[in-house]
C-alpha cells in the first residue's frame, strides 16, 4: 500500500496535465474536424518545458507508457469474430497480405535508407495495422536506444501516419468514384489501406452506408492483427537479444486483455452500452498517451528525424494501396 500511495502522489500531477491536454484536444477535434491525435501532440509539445526531474514528469511517463497499453487493450471491446468472418475469406487474405508485406517493405526500405530495422517495424506496423494506435503499441515492445527507436521516432510516426491517413480520407473516395468500384470492394480497399480508424469511418460513410460498414469491419480486423504481429515481434526481439526465446516472459499482457475483451464481445457478453463506454475510455487513454509523448518531445529532436523518414512512410503508404488494388481484382 505504501508503494501504491507513493506512486499515486508522484504521478497524479502529470496524469492530470495529460488528461487536461486530452480533453482540450478532443474538444478541438470535434469542433474543427481535424484529427484528435494531432491536436494532442501539438498541445503536448507546447508543454515540453516541463522539467525532466520535476514532480510532473512521473505522471507524464505513466500516461505515455501504462495508459497507452490500457488504451490498446480496450480496443478489443470493439471487435466481434462474427463481423470479421462475415466478410468471407478473400477480403481477409487481402488484408493479411497488405499488412505483412507492408511491414516487410518497411524494414527493407528503412535499411536501404540508412535507418535501423526497428524503425521499419514501427512505421510499417503503423501503416499496415492501425496508425497511431499501432505505433504506440509497437513502441512499448521495440528496443530503445542506438539500435532501436527513440521517442521522437514514435512522435514522428504518429504525425506522419495521421497526416497521410487524412489525405487518403479525402482522395481515396474520389478514386473509387472515378473507377466505379462496387461497394464491397470499395469498403475492403478503404479498410485495408487507410491508417487510422476515424479516417476509415469518415471515408467509408462519405460514399455510402454499406461501404462504411464494410470498411469499418475490415479496419477492425486490421486492429485485431495487433495481437499476432506484436506477439511475433516480442518473440523475435527477445530471441535476438538473449538467444533464449520465451513467449511467456515477453508476451505483452495488454494484448492478452485485448484478446479477452474481443472474445467476450464476440459471444455477446459485453452489452453495447458497456462496449461504447470502453471504446470512449480507450480513445481517452490513447489521446492522453499521445499528449504524454508530446510533453516529452522537443520540436528540435522531431525535426532531426528528417525527410528520409517521411519518404519511408510515404513508400509504405503507396505500397499498401497498390497491393490492395491488386487484391480488388480478385474481389471484383
Amino acid at each position: 500500500m505504501t508503494g501504491l500511495k507513493h506512486s499515486v502522489l508522484n504521478n497524479w500531477r502529470g496524469v492530470l496535465l495529460c488528461g487536461a491536454i486530452a480533453v482540450v484536444a478532443i474538444f478541438l477535434a470535434s469542433n474543427y474536424g481535424a484529427p484528435v491525435m494531432v491536436f494532442a501532440l501539438l498541445l503536448g509539445i507546447a508543454f515540453n518545458f516541463v522539467s525532466p526531474t520535476g514532480n510532473i514528469i512521473g505522471g507524464v511517463n505513466f500516461a505515455s507508457s501504462t495508459l497507452l497499453k490500457i488504451g490498446v487493450a480496450l480496443l478489443g471491446a470493439r471487435i466481434t469474430l462474427s463481423d470479421v468472418l462475415a466478410l468471407g475469406p478473400v477480403p481477409l487474405i487481402v488484408v493479411i497480405v497488405c499488412l505483412f508485406s507492408t511491414i516487410g517493405v518497411g524494414v527493407l526500405v528503412s535499411t536501404l535508407f540508412g535507418r535501423n530495422k526497428a524503425f521499419g517495424l514501427l512505421t510499417g506496423g503503423a501503416v499496415g495495422i492501425c496508425g497511431a494506435s499501432a505505433a504506440l503499441a509497437l513502441t512499448s515492445i521495440l528496443p530503445k536506444g542506438k539500435d532501436g527507436i527513440g521517442e521522437q521516432d514514435t512522435i514522428f510516426t504518429v504525425i506522419a501516419v495521421t497526416t497521410l491517413s487524412t489525405v487518403a480520407m479525402v482522395f481515396y473516395p474520389l478514386i473509387i468514384a472515378y473507377w466505379g468500384i462496387e461497394d464491397q470492394a470499395a469498403g475492403v480497399f478503404l479498410g485495408a489501406t487507410i491508417h487510422d480508424v476515424a479516417q476509415v469511418v469518415g471515408a467509408g460513410y462519405s460514399i455510402s452506408e454499406s461501404v462504411g460498414d464494410v470498411s469499418t469491419i475490415v479496419k477492425l480486423f486490421r486492429v485485431a492483427m495487433l495481437v499476432p504481429v506484436i506477439a511475433a515481434i516480442s518473440f523475435f526481439v527477445f530471441s535476438s537479444a538473449t538467444g533464449e526465446p520465451s513467449v511467456r516472459k515477453q508476451f505483452p499482457m495488454f494484448l492478452a486483455w485485448f484478446v479477452l475483451l474481443a472474445a467476450l464481445n464476440s459471444v455477446g457478453w459485453i452489452p453495447q452500452s458497456v462496449g461504447s463506454v470502453l471504446g470512449e475510455l480507450s480513445k481517452l487513454a490513447l489521446v492522453m498517451a499521445i499528449a504524454g509523448l508530446g510533453v516529452k518531445t522537443s520540436l528540435k529532436k522531431l525535426i532531426e528525424v528528417g525527410p528520409v523518414s517521411m519518404a519511408i512512410v510515404v513508400i509504405e503508404t503507396i505500397w499498401i494501396a497498390l497491393i490492395a488494388i491488386v487484391g480488388l481484382q480478385f474481389i471484383g
